[in-house]
C-alpha cells in the first residue's frame, strides 16, 4: 500500500512537470567521453513519466538504442560494460546498512528485568563501600555486573550470528539469472550484471529486472500489482512499450531495451523512501510468547511474595531483638539483598530462551537447509513444513530430472524408436521427403526456445525442456536451425500457456503464403485437425477411425511413462485475420513421445514420506496415462481408480468431492484452476497442512493458498519462487522430503528445550521461595541465578536447539492443526523431575549441615554452594535427559553432537571457575573433592530418574501410520511393541 500511494505521488509530480513544460537537459562531458548520446537522468525519466511524446523526440526506440551505442540484434560488447556501469549505474538498490555488533549489545541491554538488576548492583556497590569499605564492599554489586555482562555479550553474540545467516540466506534469495543478448549471442548473466543497452528476453513468469523500452515480441501482458496495486494486466506493445522494474511476465514474451537499473529505476526510487520491515514471528514463536508471559506472570507472583515474606521475617526479627528502631546501612544492604533476589527470580521465571530458542532452531535449520539446495523465504516454513499431511507434487522437474529427450515419434502413420542421442536421416525415421520440409519447420519455428553458441562455438538450447528436447532432435536430422529462421519470417505468437496447452505461430514463407503451425496436448490439437498426412506423404482427410488410431498411439506413448505432443500446420488463404491465428482445419503432422526419466532416489523419498504419515499426491498437466506409469514408477499410485482428471474433478459437487479426495493419487490434465480447488478443499474439508510444489506462473495461486508453498529453483519462474516459501534449488522431490525432516527437528527440538527450561523454573522458583518462608534466606543468590539463567537460556537453547534431525523423526505421525504444543509425556517429565530436584535441594536446605556434618562459621556458605552446584549439576544432567522427551536411550546420537558435547563441557567448566575462583561474586567457597564428587553424584541421579519416569505410561494419541489408500492402519511388528 505504502508502494502504491508512492507511486501515485510521483505520477502526478510528473504530470505536474509535464504540464509546467519540457526540462532541457544537457550531455556532460563525462557522457560525450564515453560516446554515449543521451544522460541517464533523461533516459531514466521517459519510461518513469510513461512520455511516449519525449520518447518519438529522441527517434523512438530505435534512437534510444543509438544513443546508448548498442545494436538491438548484436547487443552490448562485453568490454563496455564497466564503461556502462560507471556512467549509468549498477543494477544494485541501496541497502540499509548492516547492524553492528554494538547495536545488539545495546539491544539486550534495554531488558527491563536486567536494567533493574543494574540499579541493584550499582546501589549494592554503594552501600557496600560505605559500610565495609574498599574492596570487600564491592563484591555483591560487581558479581551482579559480571553476570549482567555475560548475559548480554552471549545473548548480542547469538543475536548477531542470526543476523549474519540472515543475511546470507537474503543475498542467495536474490539470486537471479537473465537471458539477454551480448556479443551477438543469447547468454544467461545475473541481474546484478546488467547494464543500461542489454537486450533482455522475457517470457511466461519472469520477472522485470530493471526498468526498459519493449523492442519486439508477442502478446506481451505485463502484472504491475507489485507497484500499482492494481490486478488488472497491462498490454505492452510498440506504441505502450514503457517496462518497470519489479512488475511480472503474465502473458507473452518479448525483447526489451534496459533504459536504468538500480537506484535510478522506478523500484529503486520507491525503495529509498521506504523501510522493508523485518521477518514476522511464527506461529511458534507466538505461541510461546504466550507461554512466556503466563511463565512471566507467575515469576512476578512467586518474586513479589518472595520478597515480601524475606522483609516481614527480618522486621518481625528486629522487631524481636528490639531493634525495630535502630536502623544501619547494613540493613539496607541486607533489603537490597532480598530485592535482588526477586528480582532475580524474575529473570529466572521469565523465559527469554523460549523465543530466542526458536529463532537459533530456525536460524540453524535454515542454514543447513541452504546447504542440502533448499533456500527457506520465510521462516515459519520450516515449522510448517514439520506439520505437513501432505504434499501436492508436480511431476516434470519435481519427480522427474527434467532433461527431456525425445524417445518415439508418430509420423507418416509409422512409429520410430529414437535411440539416444545420435544423428539421424529422412530414411531411417521414414519420413517422406515432401512432409520433411514441413516437419522441420514445424519444430524450429514454432518455438520460443533458441540455439546459441557458447565461447567455443558449440551449440547450446535455452528453453523449456519440452522445446529444448524438439530442438534438440531437429539438430539431431542434421538440420540448420538458424536457416530456417533466417528463410522464414514469423508474423504473429501465441505462446503457450497452461490454459491453452498449445502454442501457435503465424508464418509469412518467401514465396508469398502464409502458413500456421500448432503443437500442444493431443486432445487440444487434435481437436483442430481436419486432415493428417499418411503413409504415402500425401495429406488425406482425418476420419474417425484414424482419429481412434492416433488416439490409440498417443495412449500407447503415456503408458510407456512419456510426454506426448502433437504437432500440426495450416495453409492460410487471403481471408486470414491478423488479430488471431486460426483455431481450426489444421492438418496433424506427428505425434512425439517425450522421455523424462524419474530422479534417482525419488521413489525412496516417497516411501519415507508414506511412513511419515505424510500422503504424497501428483498434480500435472499430462496426459492421465503419463501420469499414471510415473505415479507407479514413483511408488505413488496404488491403485488406478485413485487417479483422475482435473476438468472431471472440478465438475463434481462438493458432497462428491468429500468421498473422492481422500483416495486421489493423481491428478492429471489439471488446470491451475482444477489445483487451486484441490488443494483448498485438502485444507478447508480435511484440515491437512497441504504442501504444494509449482514452478510455473499457473502455480502461484495454489503456492499461495498453500500451507507451505514449494517453488522450484531451476525451472521455476520468478513468480512461481516469490509466492513460495521454499525454493528448491535442486528441482529435487528428495530435497523436499528433507525441508520436511528439518521441520520435524524444529518442532521437536523446541520441545525439549521447553521441557528443559520449565523443569528449572520450577525448581528455582519453589526452592527459593519455600526457603525464604520457612528459613528467612533464600539459598540461591542473585549472582547464582542468573549464571542458571545463562545455563538455562543461551546454552540450553544452543544445546538442545541446534539437534540435526534423526531417522526416526519420519517414522511419526505429523503434528495435527490445533494440538497442545506441552504435551503429556512432557508434563509427566517436567514434574517428575521437579519432585526429585526440590526433594533433594530440600533436604539439603533444611538438614543439610547435619547430614554432611559441617561446623565452623562458614558452614552456612558451604552448605549454599553445594545446593547451587548440585542444582547446576541436575539441570547438566537433566539437558541430557531432555534429548529424549519418549524414548529410554537418551544418549543416542549425542557424542556426534559437536555442539551438544561442546555446550556440556563448557557448563562444567564455567561452573567449576565460579566455584573454585570466583566466590567473591558468586558468594561460593571451594568444595572438597567429596564434596564436588556428591553434587556430581546428585546430578547424575536425576538422569536415572529422568529415565525411570519415562517408563510411567501416559495417555497419548495412538501412532497410526497412513496406508497408501488414505485410511489408518494399526501398527504391526516393532511399532506395535
Amino acid at each position: 500500500e505504502k508502494i502504491r500511494v508512492a507511486l501515485i505521488v510521483q505520477k502526478a509530480a510528473l504530470q505536474f512537470i509535464d504540464a509546467a513544460g519540457p526540462l532541457d537537459y544537457k550531455i556532460t562531458d563525462e557522457v560525450r567521453q564515453a560516446n554515449f548520446g543521451i544522460e541517464p537522468d533523461e533516459l531514466a525519466s521517459i519510461v518513469h513519466g510513461h512520455d511516449i511524446k519525449r520518447l518519438k523526440s529522441h527517434g523512438g526506440v530505435d534512437g534510444i538504442a543509438e544513443k546508448v551505442r548498442v545494436s538491438l540484434d548484436e547487443g552490448v560488447l562485453s568490454e563496455n560494460v564497466s564503461t556502462r556501469q560507471r556512467i549509468y549505474g549498477f543494477n544494485q538498490y541501496t541497502e540499509k546498512p548492516p547492524r553492528t555488533f554494538w547495536m545488539f549489545v545495546w539491544d539486550a541491554l534495554q531488558d527491563l528485568t536486567l536494567i533493574i538488576l543494574m540499579i541493584c548492583a550499582v546501589v549494592s556497590i554503594g552501600v557496600g563501600l560505605a559500610t565495609e569499605g574498599w574492596p570487600k564492599g564491592m563484591y555483591d554489586g560487581a558479581g551482579i555486573l559480571l553476570s549482567i555482562i555475560l548475559v548480554v555479550l552471549v545473548t548480542a553474540i547469538s543475536d548477531y550470528r542470526q543476523s549474519l545467516q540472515f543475511r546470507d540466506l537474503d543475498r542467495e534469495k536474490k539470486k537471479i539469472s537473465v537471458q539477454v543478448t551480448r556479443d551477438g549471442r543469447r547468454q544467461q548473466v545475473s541481474i546484478y550484471d546488467l547494464v543500461v543497452g542489454d537486450v533482455v528476453h522475457l517470457g511466461i513468469g519472469d520477472q522485470v529486472p530493471a526498468d526498459g523500452l519493449f523492442i519486439s515480441g508477442y502478446s506481451m501482458q505485463i502484472d504491475e500489482s507489485s507497484l500499482s496495486g492494481e490486478t488488472d494486466p497491462v498490454d505492452i506493445y510498440e506504441q505502450k512499450p514503457f517496462l518497470l522494474s519489479g512488475t511480472k511476465v503474465r502473458d507473452g514474451s518479448a525483447k526489451m531495451l534496459v533504459t536504468a537499473v538500480g537506484m535510478r529505476t522506478e523500484w529503486g526510487k520507491l525503495m529509498e523512501t521506504l523501510n522493508e520491515g523485518g521477518e514476522d514471528e511464527t506461529p511458534l514463536q507466538v505461541k510461546l510468547n504466550g507461554v512466556a508471559t503466563i511463565i512471566g506472570k507467575i515469576g512476578l507472583t512467586f518474586a513479589v511474595l518472595t520478597f515480601l515474606v524475606l522483609t516481614v521475617r527480618f522486621l518481625i526479627e528486629k522487631a524481636l531483638h528490639n531493634e525495630f528502631t535502630k536502623w544501619s546501612s547494613t540493613d539496607a544492604l541486607t533489603l537490597l539483598d532480598y530485592f535482588a533476589i526477586a528480582v532475580t527470580i524474575i529473570v529466572v521465571a521469565v523465559p527469554e530462551g523460549l523465543p530466542l530458542a526458536v529463532t537459533l532452531s530456525l536460524a540453524f535449520a535454515m542454514k543447513q537447509l541452504m546447504d542440502e539446495r533448499a533456500l527457506v523465504r520465510h521462516l515459519s516454513a520450516c515449522e510448517t513444513m514439520g506439520s505437513a499431511s501432505c504434499i501436492c507434487t508436480d511431476k516434470t522437474g519435481t519427480l522427474t530430472t527434467n532433461h527431456m529427450v525425445v524417445n518415439k515419434i508418430w509420423i507418416c502413420e509409422k512409429i520410430s524408436n529414437i535411440g539416444g542421442n545420435e544423428n539421424k536421416n529422412i530414411d531411417e525415421l521414414e519420413i517422406h521427403e515432401s512432409v520433411f520440409s514441413i516437419f522441420l519447420r514445424s519444430i524450429f519455428l514454432n518455438s520460443s526456445a533458441e540455439v546459441v553458441k557458447d565461447e567455443n562455438g558449440k551449440n547450446s538450447i535455452l528453453g523449456t525442456p519440452t522445446e529444448t528436447a524438439l530442438l534438440e532432435f531437429g539438430l539431431l536430422l542434421s538440420a540448420d536451425h538458424d536457416a530456417y529462421r533466417r528463410q522464414f519470417k514469423i508474423l504473429k505468437v501465441e505462446p503457450f500457456n497452461s490454459d491453452r496447452k498449445k502454442m501457435s505461430v503465424l508464418v509469412a514463407l518467401p514465396e508469398g503464403r502464409i502458413q500456421a503451425f500448432c503443437k500442444g496436448a493431443p486432445e487440444i490439437v487434435l481437436r483442430m485437425c481436419e486432415k493428417v498426412v499418411d503413409s504415402s506423404g500425401e495429406v488425406v482427410l482425418l476420419s474417425e477411425e484414424r482419429v481412434r488410431d492416433i488416439t490409440e498411439v498417443v495412449n500407447r506413448f503415456a503408458s510407456d511413462a512419456l510426454r506426448t505432443l502433437c504437432v500440426a500446420v495450416k495453409d492460410v488463404g487471403e481471408a486470414f485475420n491478423e488479430n488471431g491465428i486460426p483455431d481450426s482445419g489444421y492438418t496433424l503432422i506427428a505425434v512425439f513421445g517425450i522421455k523424462d526419466p524419474v530422479r534417482p532416489g525419488v521413489k525412496e523419498a516417497v516411501q519415507t514420506c508414506l511412513a511419515a504419515g505424510i500422503t504424497v499426491r501428483m498434480v500435472t498437466g499430462d496426459n492421465i496415462n503419463t501420469a499414471k506409469a510415473i505415479a507407479k514408477e514413483c511408488g505413488i499410485l496404488t491403485a488406478e481408480e485413485n487417479a483422475i482428471e482435473g476438468p472431471e474433478f472440478s465438475s463434481k459437487s462438493p458432497d462428491e468431492m468429500k468421498d473422492i479426495i481422500p483416495n486421489i493419487q493423481v491428478m492429471a490434465r489439471s488446470k491451475p484452476s482444477d489445483k487451486l480447488n484441490f488443494v483448498t478443499n485438502l485444507r478447508n474439508m480435511f484440515g491437512e497442512v497441504v504442501a504444494v510444489t509449482g514452478d510455473g506462473t499457473n502455480d502461484a495461486p495454489a503456492l499461495r493458498q498453500s500451507d507451505i508453498g514449494l517453488a522450484m529453483g531451476i525451472a521455476g519462474t520468478e513468480v512461481a519462487k516469490e509466492n513460495a516459501d521454499v525454493i528448491v534449488m535442486d528441482d529435487n522431490f528428495a530435497t523436499i522430503v528433507n525441508v520436511a525432516k528439518w521441520g520435524r527437528a524444529v518442532y521437536i527440538n523446541i520441545q525439549k528445550f521447553v521441557q528443559f527450561q520449565l523443569t528449572v523454573n520450577v525448581v528455582a522458583l519453589i526452592i527459593n521461595f519455600v526457603s525464604a518462608c520457612i528459613s528467612g534466606s533464600a539459598p540461591l543468590t542473585a549472582v547464582q541465578l542468573l549464571w542458571v539463567n545463562m545455563i538455562m537460556d543461551t546454552l540450553g537453547a544452543l544445546a538442545l536447539a541446534t539437534e540435526p534431525p534423526n531417522d526416526a523423526l519420519m517414522k511419526r505421525p505429523p503434528v495435527p492443526r490445533g494440538a497442545s504444543f506441552i504435551t503429556k509425556p512432557m508434563w509427566r517429565n517436567i514434574i517428575g523431575q521437579s519432585i526429585y530436584q526440590l526433594i533433594v535441594l530440600g533436604v539439603l536446605n533444611f538438614d543439610g549441615k547435619q547430614l554432611l556434618q559441617l561446623t565452623g562459621s562458614d558452614a552456612t556458605t558451604v552448605l549454599n554452594t553445594v545446593i547451587f552446584n548440585s542444582f547446576v549439576f541436575c539441570q547438566v544432567f537433566n539437558e541430557i535427559n531432555s534429548r529424549e522427551i519418549e524414548k529410554i536411550n537418551i544418549l543416542r546420537g549425542m557424542f556426534s553432537s559437536w555442539v551438544f558435547l561442546g555446550v556440556m563441557a563448557s557448563t562444567v567448566a564455567f561452573q567449576v571457575v565460579i566455584v573454585e575462583f570466583l566466590g567473591t561474586f558468586a558468594s561460593t567457597v571451594p568444595l572438597s573433592w567429596q564434596l564436588w564428587l556428591l553434587c556430581i553424584l546428585i546430578g547424575s541421579v536425576s538422569l536415572i530418574v529422568g529415565v525411570i519416569v519415562k517408563c510411567i505410561p501416559v495417555e497419548r494419541a495412538a501412532v497410526k501410520p497412513k496406508h497408501h489408500d488414505g485410511y489408518d492402519a494399526l501398527p504391526s511388528g516393532p511399532e506395535l511393541a
